[in-house]
């Protein structure tokens, strides 16, 4: 009996908290035309230089001396290749030159000597003509050789990595005697002095961001400081496995403390894509539904910032602009309302805020 008391109030607390589990909600706050102009995106900060680097050939990697965060110097050896193969094939490629030197040698000796003796009047023009052509087919070999001996000693080479420049080691992918093919990132080097943002921009901000824009950045790690960017990459496509569109950004004035892989707070003031003065408020379209009669927005009430309610609000929508539809009545400047998941929600829930 008293097993079950105690499961049926095991069972009790259990529901208390499934229902304490609050619906996530994504808001924004209501502003004007004018301050629609200022958007915040969130990025991540990148090395000016981000070389991948990899091997032109296959093989077992037998040195691999480099640690992450360490740095190197333009021509500092990375990594390297058993390059049984390749120096089999030059040692090949070597003794066929050494013999084509040979044969185009002796066919040139032949050549000479036949040729005198033609002068001489010893032996026939036929002679001579054939010597000739003996002698150009051995130079023609000879030729060759030297050209498959280069490819080979290049061969040999693609078997080591050497720092294209200066920079540090910012990701080890192979390990010592790991074996790789042709074209596999060993490791990623960071090199130049500069550092870039990278950001994803909605297709509804696109269009506005152009080169040479100059947005204001901040780190969370790095407190109240603030940096100059300048836009110098603008995608034409969406990011491989994104909606949204790449857009790099370079620090004008970077400092030491920003660190690859910090993630940035970038700001864009699009006041000059839109109507100076107008104050009318503006909310995005997909923060507006609509039902048998008219149109509403859920408003959300909050004192903590965390948590709130959701309350169904009549509005008055007038002119549709690239951000959103004009407000004539129903809304004041400041007040949260819901973008997403309107079908969903319900008159007086409670939600979380995201």
């Amino acid at each position: 009996m008293v097993f079950s008391l105690l499961m049926i109030h095991a069972c009790k607390e259990k529901e208390v908290i499934k229902e304490e589990v609050l619906r996530p909600v994504e808001y924004q706050v209501v502003g004007s035309s004018n301050a629609q102009k200022v958007r915040t995106f969130s990025g991540v900060a990148k090395a000016g230089d981000e070389i991948e680097l990899s091997f032109r050939s296959t093989g077992i990697i037998t040195t691999l001396d480099i640690k992450v965060g360490q740095k190197v110097s333009k021509g500092d050896l990375i990594a390297k290749l058993d390059n049984v193969q390749a120096n089999l094939a030059y040692e090949q490629s070597v003794s066929a030159l050494n013999s084509a030197k040979s044969a185009m040698n002796t066919a040139k000796s032949s050549m000479d000597r036949i040729k005198s003796l033609y002068e001489k009047g010893s032996n026939s023009l036929s002679d001579y003509e054939s010597a000739k052509n003996n002698y150009q087919s051995a130079l023609d070999q000879y030729e060759s050789a030297k050209r498959n001996k280069s490819i080979q000693q290049s061969q040999i080479s693609y078997g080591y990595i050497k720092a294209p420049k200066t920079g540090i080691i910012a990701a080890k992918n192979s390990q010592l005697n790991e074996n790789v093919s042709a074209g596999q990132v060993i490791a990623i080097l960071n090199a130049g002095d500069h550092t870039n943002i990278e950001v994803g921009l909605p297709e509804n901000v696109i269009n506005k961001v152009q080169l040479g824009m100059n947005p204001e950045i901040s780190f969370s790690a790095l407190g109240d400081k603030k940096f100059t960017g300048n836009v110098i990459e603008i995608a034409p496509i969406v990011g491989e496995g994104s909606a949204t569109y790449p857009v790099k950004i370079d620090i004008t004035d970077p400092t030491k403390e920003i660190k690859p892989g910090m993630t940035a707070n970038v700001t864009f003031n699009f006041g000059n894509t839109q109507t100076s003065g107008d104050t009318a408020l503006v909310i995005p379209v997909k923060a507006v539904g609509e039902d048998g009669e008219g149109n509403f927005v859920f408003l959300i009430e909050s004192k903590d910032g965390t948590t709130g309610i959701a309350k169904k609000h009549r509005i008055e929508i007038g002119e549709l602009t690239t951000a959103g539809f004009k407000i004539k009545n129903g809304l004041a400047e400041g007040q949260k309302i819901a973008t997403a998941g309107l079908q969903t929600l319900l008159d007086g829930q409670k939600v979380k805020l995201q």
